[in-house]
């Protein structure tokens, strides 16, 4: 009887390879599209300090540090498996000097959370990716993994949102992705607490309505809000449109491109 422990997962292939990403078995919550659209939303200047919230893996937050080696990166995940695994990927990128992972539930109070290390004024740059749904609205997953990370409690994308503002230092930016029909949700939840709102909608082909938003903010600003060109994923053949072929390999910022 053979009883060796079995080999983990080979880690997937991220950023045209610069990036190895050990992740959940398929079938579970996994990093994909929206990971690499929020990951290249806001290029870093030198020196940030970066707040993945809702990390799950690590994927966004160490796709930043590879991108951007001169910025610290912290990655906030509630479940200990993920956050274990975002450990796992920390070591497996050689980002242990600049990556670090805490454990801890943005949507505690706010004595648990600076317990975990998440204290005031921690951030230069926060991205996060929210759960998409709120319980009762829509059909969970039956992977407890998966409806976890999709499933907000009531009101909880205003409480997130409020976390994210709290980790922020002043004039601070937050980059989010959500869904499209999200938006107006999203927008009630910054509002006062941000200004120089951008939305950029995605498409995931020229004429289709959006499917995604990715939203830029700026903590305390008075600047107005912009609507952005749309960044359309796919040509009409379902190959990726250039620009998001140069986002999947780590080679452009949406920030700097116009992606209509």
């Amino acid at each position: 009887m053979n009883c060796a422990t079995p080999e983990p997962a080979r880690p997937d292939a991220w950023l045209g390879g610069r990036l190895r990403l050990r992740q959940p078995a398929r079938g579970a919550h996994r990093a994909g599209t929206d990971a690499v659209l929020l990951a290249s939303l806001v290029r870093p200047v030198s020196g940030l300090t970066i707040c993945d919230v809702g990390a799950a893996t690590g994927a966004v937050g160490l796709a930043v540090a590879q991108q951007a080696p001169d910025c610290r990166v912290i990655l906030v995940e509630r479940d200990p498996d993920l956050a274990g695994l975002a450990r796992e990927n920390v070591a497996l990128n050689g980002l242990e000097s600049r990556a670090a992972v805490v454990v801890a539930d943005v949507l505690t109070g706010g004595a648990e959370r600076r317990a975990a290390g998440l204290v005031p004024d921690l951030a230069d740059l926060v991205l996060t990716n929210p759960p998409y749904f709120e319980a009762g609205r829509h059909r969970a997953s039956p992977i407890a993994g998966k409806a976890s990370a999709h499933t907000f409690t009531a009101h909880g994308l205003e409480r997130w949102l409020r976390t994210c503002v709290e980790l922020l230092r002043p004039r601070g930016r937050l980059g989010m992705i959500h869904r499209a029909d999200a938006l107006p949700d999203c927008l009630d939840s910054l509002k006062g607490r941000f200004g120089a709102v951008a939305v950029r909608p995605v498409q995931a082909r020229a004429g289709e309505p959006a499917i995604r938003v990715l939203i830029s903010a700026v903590k305390g600003s008075r600047a107005p809000f912009t609507l952005l060109p749309p960044l359309v994923l796919h040509a009409a053949d379902g190959s990726a449109t250039p620009f998001a072929a140069s986002l999947s390999a780590g080679a452009a910022w949406i920030d700097d491109h116009d992606a209509g």
